[in-house]
This record gives structure tokens, C-alpha cells and sequence, in this order.
């Protein structure tokens, strides 16, 4: 029996398999439009700065203006991301762009703009994109089925490099025939349609039984979530040590045009177009690269292949030769990003998903902008040609950080389990501020298996921390030696229901090989106390101690435990 959509070519595992969902379809075509815009924007500024200033160090802070913001306020966003509606969250954003590329638009029009006005405009740009980035690829796998998720990843990519291939040739035409202060215009004027879109999806909002954490506790959770999280650790440091290392090639772009192939803004964007083209090409084969290659070996092969075609541009004073070098550059720089980005795609589950989301564009913006400024402050220091040497030589070293960091496998999402256990025994009065909670669980394991029983237990620390509890231990008893407790806390019973409905399908399944080591007819034993159980309730000394007719809701999803 023939497959009606693989004939048409949307294959589940096809690149156009997400563009099915109508949702997705309007929102990636607007998106489209959108960075064409920011794409013209980019090539107007940078531009203007090398109209304004010689300083190859003013050039490359362009760069650094828009990417900065991402590192700086990426952590925040994703936590507002996971706190509130996506669709808002996105609409508030775009419009936060908007204003800037307006307020750029009228002072450049009426001849205001100066090297720091034009900085400090572009960072609010890059501030309100740094804003919607989260919560935009957050609310990807609620447009499309988690089967098409890699896919619907790689066309967020190729919708920017297929803007990237055209809007800086159309931004250096509409520079060299109407300044810059056409390019800042079109890009707010373009702003406009993705807005519009968002603005009539009908987002599904499932609302949760606890209320919503504070922005700094959010936060802080989600740096938990990712320092306990091993793969989403590496993935993140290889995606910093790229974009600092390749950061040089979009940083000096503009410099290369100038001092390497004497041309005007017309070369510099079709040089970016270039770039763009060879994304696009990488961004259509990321199926089959994952497919052929395991994701240490993608990494590597990326690496190595950018080293060669940042060389050759450094080395190139030839038109066609540096674009040919840079349709290379650009399919293994979004092959490496996408790689990266799919890895913390897969990795994180829906509660966190705006925040790790936010750690990986900080990481690799963050990367850019810091290699933005050290690449041209070289270059004002030795020229255009030793700066991109310089990067391409560190680019092919490093691959050896895969013998330290090695690229974790990437498997299904990680989605949190269909069925909830029942909600703990509660015979106190308590309210959500009401701890800290010390949780302790007895389990009796044969001695023959402690070993593996301890080497479980490891990663069960691990999960848990990520999800809330701190304090973590687990200890043997010297005179049962089959007796072990497990033992940690969390700061209130609220953060412990919210660590209870954190658990992933893994992590259940991680939970119930723990259990499964258990012995005897009796269930593990599960002890639930408060350390401060007077203080945290608040009681008056004529309180009577009596049980609670009502405590918060639970959502219980760690098999058979706390």
C-alpha cells in the first residue's frame, strides 16, 4: 500500500514533512519575510559603519550589538517563555524589534545616526529578537507531531539562510541605490506579517494545576535543569567553542568585500548570499548527515571542513573563488548549528524547553559577539587575512574537544509520562511555602547487587537535582547492609510538587529500575517531612495540630516513589 504523503514528498522523516501543519506553514513563510528584513537591516548597518568609521573594531561590534543581547537576556526569555504563553510572549517581542528598527529608520532618515547610536539601536533590535527566539522555537513542537520535530528544526534554519542567500544581495542593492535608511525601513515594515500571523494562531493553552514560579526561581531552576544535565552540558560548551571560533567569518564579512575584494556593498551582500546559498544546501541535508553519521563524527567533519573554507577566504582575492569558499563555509556552519540544536531540542523536556532553548542561542550568540570582538579587534591589530588564518587554525583543532566532550547520541523528546500516580498522604496543614520538605525512601537491595544498585543511584541524583531537589544523598545502613535510604530535600512543598511533575518518561523508567532492586513483599518506603513543621506553617501558639481538609493539588509522575 502506497503512503499518500510520501508521494508527494513530506515523508515523515522528509524535510517538508512539517510544512503539513497549517500552523507551522503560515508561521515559517512569515518568519521567512521577517529575516529577510532583519538580513537587509544587517547589511544597512554594517554598511553605514564602514561609511562612518574606518575602525575595523566599530565594524565588527555591529555584530556583536545584535547578538549580544541574546547572551545576555537568553536565560530570562526562556524562563518568561516557559511562564507564560508563547504566542504573547513572541507578539511582545516582535514588537519591542519593531520600535527599534522604527526609531533607526526615522533618526537615520533625519541624519542623527551616529557609530554609537547605531550601536545602541541595534542592541534594543537584538534584544527584542533575543526575546523572541525561545519562546518561537519552544512553541515549534507544539506546531508540529515530536516524529517531525528534526525536520521542522532544520526548515527554521533553512527559512533564514534562504533569507540569508537573497535578502543581503537585495539589502546591497537597496543600500547602493537608496542608503541605508531604505534597508532600516523595509526591515520594520517586514516585521509586520509574523506578527500578524502569530496574532491569529489559536494556541492550545493547557494550563497547570500548580501556580507559575517566580521569574528568578525560574531561572534558577533552569540553570539547575542544565548543569545536571550532562548531554545539554556538552552540547552547550561545543556550541560556545564554535561560534567564538567561527564567529570571524560573519564579523569581518564586511571587511573582506572592502580590503580583500575592493567591492561595495553590492559584493558584501552577494558574499553573505553566498554564505546563505551553502546554508540552505546544509540545512536540506541534515536528514541524511544524521542518518550516515553519528553526531560527534557530523561535528567533526563540520569543523574541519570550515577550517579549510575560512582559510580560503582569508587567502582568496578572487570573487567567485571566495564565493565558492563561502557556499562551503555556510553548509557546514548550519549542518554544526542545527546538529547542536536538535541535540537540546531532543534533550529537554516541554517544562524547560524555553529556557535550554535560551542556553543554546546564548551560547552560540554569545560565542559570535565575543568572537566578534576579539576577531576584529586582530584585525585592527594585523589585518583582515592573519585574523581569519587565525580562526581557521583554531577551528581545525577543534575537534580534539570531542576527546573530553564527546557529542552525547540524541533520541526521541523527552515528554513526560501519560499516566500520574496517586497524590502523597497529607495530614498537615500546609501551604505552598511550607518547608523545606526532607524526602527519604528506604529501599532493600541484595548484597550481591550494591554495586549496580549504587551505580543507578548516581544517575537518580541526577534527576532529581535537575528537577528541583537539592542536598541529595544516599547512605547504607552499617548494621542491615540490604537497607539503603535515599534522602534529599526541597525548599518548599510547592517546588516538591513541582519536582514531582517534572519527571520525563526516562526518568520514570530510571526510577523504576531503582525500585526494581527492591526485595521483599513490602513496597519501598516513603517518609515525607517538614524540617520547620511549626515555623513554615506559620501557627499561632493556640493552633490546635490537626490535619487539612485541603492541601495544593499534586501531579505525581515518578514511578512508584517520592
Amino acid at each position: 500500500m502506497t503512503d499518500q504523503p510520501k508521494r508527494r514528498g513530506f515523508a515523515t522523516d522528509g524535510i517538508a514533512a512539517p510544512l503539513r501543519h497549517a500552523v507551522f506553514r503560515r508561521i515559517w513563510l512569515a518568519s521567512l519575510v521577517s529575516n529577510l528584513g532583519i538580513l537587509i537591516q544587517g547589511v544597512g548597518a554594517a554598511w553605514a559603519m564602514t561609511q562612518m568609521t574606518s575602525s575595523a573594531d566599530k565594524v565588527a561590534l555591529v555584530q556583536t550589538a545584535l547578538m549580544l543581547p541574546i547572551m545576555l537576556i537568553s536565560m530570562p526569555a526562556g524562563a518568561i517563555a516557559d511562564m507564560h504563553d508563547r504566542r504573547i510572549v513572541a507578539l511582545v517581542s516582535l514588537g519591542i524589534a519593531l520600535v527599534g528598527a522604527t526609531v533607526l529608520t526615522v533618526m537615520a532618515w533625519l541624519g542623527f545616526v551616529t557609530p554609537n547610536i547605531l550601536l545602541a539601536l541595534c542592541f534594543v533590535v537584538g534584544s527584542g529578537m533575543a526575546l523572541f527566539g525561545p519562546a518561537w522555537q519552544a512553541s515549534v513542537s507544539e506546531q508540529v507531531p515530536a516524529e517531525t520535530l528534526p525536520a521542522a528544526v532544520a526548515l527554521n534554519g533553512i527559512s533564514y539562510n534562504i533569507a540569508r542567500s537573497f535578502g543581503p544581495a537585495v539589502g546591497g542593492i537597496v543600500v547602493a541605490t537608496s542608503g541605508a535608511v531604505a534597508a532600516f525601513a523595509v526591515n520594520a515594515v517586514l516585521y509586520l506579517p509574523l506578527m500578524v500571523v502569530l496574532f491569529l494562531w489559536n494556541r492550545t493553552h493547557e494550563p497547570s494545576r500548580l501556580p507559575r514560579e517566580r521569574l528568578n526561581r525560574a531561572i534558577v531552576s533552569g540553570v539547575r535543569y542544565i548543569a545536571n544535565s550532562p548531554s545539554i552540558r556538552i552540547v552547550l560548551i561545543r556550541t560556545l567553542v564554535t561560534g567564538v571560533i567561527g564567529g570571524s567569518i560573519s564579523a569581518l564579512m564586511p571587511l573582506v568585500a572592502r580590503d580583500l575584494l575592493h567591492g561595495g556593498a553590492q559584493t558584501y551582500g552577494i558574499m553573505l548570499g553566498a554564505f546563505g546559498m551553502g546554508a540552505v544546501f546544509g540545512a536540506l541535508n541534515i536528514g541524511e548527515v544524521r542518518r550516515r553519521m553519528s553526531g560527534e563524527a557530523a561535528v567533526r567533519a563540520c569543523a574541519l571542513s570550515l577550517a579549510g573554507a575560512i582559510a580560503s577566504v582569508a587567502l582568496s582575492t578572487n570573487a567567485i573563488l571566495t564565493a565558492i569558499a563561502l557556499v562551503l563555509a555556510g553548509a557546514v556552519w548550519m549542518l554544526a548549528v542545527a546538529l547542536f540544536n536538535i541535540g537540546v531540542q531532543l534533550s529537554a523536556p516541554r517544562w524547560v524547553a524555553g529556557r535550554s532553548l535560551a542556553a543554546f542561542q546564548a551560547a552560540i550568540a554569545g560565542g559570535i559577539a565575543i568572537g566578534s570582538w576579539g576577531w576584529g579587534n586582530l584585525t585592527d591589530i594585523a589585518g583582515v587575512e592573519v585574523a581569519l588564518l587565525a580562526s581557521a587554525g583554531l577551528m581545525l583543532l577543534s575537534p580534539l574537544l570531542g576527546i573530553w566532550l564527546r557529542m552525547p547520541p540524541v533520541g526521541a523528546r523527552n515528554e513526560p509520562p501519560a499516566e500520574a500516580l496517586a497524590d502523597p498522604e497529607v495530614r498537615l496543614s500546609l501551604t505552598g511555602r511550607s518547608g523545606p520538605l526532607v524526602v527519604e525512601i528506604e529501599y532493600r537491595v541484595a548484597q550481591d547487587n550494591a554495586r549496580a544498585f549504587h551505580n543507578v543511584m548516581q544517575e537518580v541524583q541526577l534527576s532529581r537535582q535537575r528537577n528541583g531537589a537539592y542536598g541529595w544523598s544516599i547512605a547504607r545502613d552499617i548494621a542491615d547492609p540490604e537497607l539503603w535510604t535515599e534522602r534529599y530535600h526541597c525548599p518548599t512543598w510547592l517546588d516538591y510538587l513541582r519536582q514531582r511533575s517534572r519527571a520525563t518518561q526516562s526518568e520514570r523508567a530510571l526510577h523504576q529500575r531503582a525500585i526494581d532492586f527492591h526485595l521483599g513483599p513490602e513496597p519501598i518506603r516513603v517518609r515525607r517531612m517538614l524540617e520547620r513543621p511549626f515555623g513554615s506553617v506559620r501557627w499561632k501558639e493556640d493552633t490546635p495540630d490537626r490535619a487539612a481538609n485541603e492541601v495544593l493539588p499534586v501531579v505525581a509522575t515518578a514511578a512508584g516513589s517520592t
